[in-house]
């Protein structure tokens, strides 16, 4: 590893690992066109193979259900170390960046190891309280509303994710985290294409524009967590606060700095990306569409269906701890894992309906998808993400039964390993609906 400390937040690989001796080896390739249109496609052709590495990335990839799962319940043998790497080296001036004496965030949630992930959540999970939610929910609620009128006076056709679905999260966790709603164009900015630097393949140049960005957004982290020391609110960040004044050893101020910065892009993203593409599954599906505008009890299963059928996420990672075994391939201790979340929640057999390829919003065992993934790293932000989604959908229903997708447009995703969501996703409505 090099540019950061193995402690840090991100690590950046120095070179790609060889596979392990005896897996199977093919061209698998997830930023290939055929994968970024279809990925269940393409898993669908694999399930042969439930293990197997891939040149492209250096990265063991694991299909199951039961294998992924039992990855994701043995934090001690797989660890999370290596989730918000980059995936690739980091060219010499994208280094230089992130080598700023002052750009020292370190590992806090997603990777973190125990025992400290154990003591570091404990106190974060605090913050998603029913009380944060109640908090929470009413302006999600309002925004959903004023987000609807601006798509609506667009006129139609419209923009959605740029107008609703990538507006509505962002807001909503800076408003969590208690930033101010004036800076909130500026760090939707900062916060942009961190998917393609710890995720996807950019170039040297898009590199080097990534980490200045990084580093400007962890220096306002920083200024914004000692403002809230002087002068503490009601929100996440001043809770996070007020454990490190108690008690400095069971939470540390570069811990409360750092868990602010990751948290802007885990609880922004995702959930851009489950609002598009709950409109991709339901609106050409009207049948499905129309049961929820008439009945919007049915909106929190149907989304449970998006999050299995259509993930926003679709894949996680792990590295070995030590030597182990998955699925009769030996496993030498350093080997990077990637566990695909799309062919787990599509694998027949998991649910039951034997076809695990339709999308069926009355599927009664949805919920058990693995989107959020498992065990003691299962995604602390999923009840915030949920109550979003239902809320917007709420609204959009109501507000615009008569919407629909722009018939022929071309759904181009951002390229990398993980995140699945459209850039631009275009929709119409009768104009009664103004």
């Amino acid at each position: 590893m090099s540019v950061t400390e193995v402690s840090s937040y991100h690590r950046a690989p120095e070179q790609t690992p060889e596979a392990p001796q005896g897996c199977p080896v093919n061209g698998f390739n997830p930023f290939a066109a055929d994968y970024q249109a279809d990925p269940y496609a393409v898993l669908d052709g694999l399930r042969d193979t439930p293990v197997f590495y891939s040149h492209e990335l250096g990265y063991l990839v694991v299909t199951r259900m039961a294998d992924v799962s039992t990855i994701f319940l043995d934090p001690e043998t797989f660890g999370s170390q290596n989730v918000q790497d980059p995936l690739f080296p980091l060219g010499h001036s994208a280094q230089e960046v992130l080598g700023a004496p002052d750009f020292n965030p370190v590992a806090v949630m997603s990777n973190r190891q125990s025992p400290d992930h154990g003591r570091i959540r404990n106190h974060t999970k605090q913050g998603f309280s029913n009380r944060r939610m109640r908090i929470l929910e009413p302006y999600i609620r309002s925004r959903s509303h004023a987000l609807v009128d601006e798509l609506l006076a667009a006129g139609s056709p419209a923009e959605f994710a740029s107008l609703f679905a990538h507006r509505l999260p962002g807001e909503t966790i800076f408003r969590f985290i208690g930033f101010p709603s004036s800076d909130d164009e500026q760090l939707m900015e900062w916060c942009s294409d961190r998917l393609a630097f710890t995720w996807g393949k950019p170039s040297e140049a898009e590199q080097t524009g990534i980490a200045q960005k990084m580093l400007a957004y962890w220096r306002y982290c920083r200024d914004f967590v000692a403002a809230r020391v002087e002068d503490p609110g009601d929100d996440f960040t001043s809770e996070l606060l007020a454990v490190h004044h108690s008690d400095p050893e069971q939470l540390s101020r570069l811990e409360v700095e750092s868990i602010v910065y990751g948290l802007s892009f885990a609880g922004h993203e995702i959930v851009s990306n489950f609002l598009s593409n709950a409109l991709i599954c339901l609106l050409p599906r009207r049948s499905h569409w129309n049961e929820l505008c008439a009945n919007p009890s049915l909106i929190a299963g149907a989304l449970e269906e998006v999050l299995r059928f259509e993930s926003p996420q679709t894949s996680w990672r792990r590295v070995a701890n030590r030597d182990t075994e998955i699925a009769g391939v030996k496993v030498p201790a350093g080997t990077n894992i990637l566990l695909s979340l799309a062919a787990a929640n599509h694998e027949p057999g998991c649910f039951d309906d034997p076809n695990p390829n339709i999308f069926d919003i009355h599927r009664p065992d949805a919920r058990n998808h693995i989107s959020f993934g498992k065990g003691i790293h299962f995604c602390l932000g999923a009840r915030l993400a949920r109550l979003e989604a239902v809320v917007a959908l709420e609204v959009l229903t109501e507000r615009v039964p008569s919407l629909r997708l722009v018939q022929g447009q071309s759904l181009e995703r951002f390229a990398n390993i993980t995140f699945r969501g459209p850039k631009s996703l275009l929709v119409a409505w009768d104009q009664a609906s103004d």
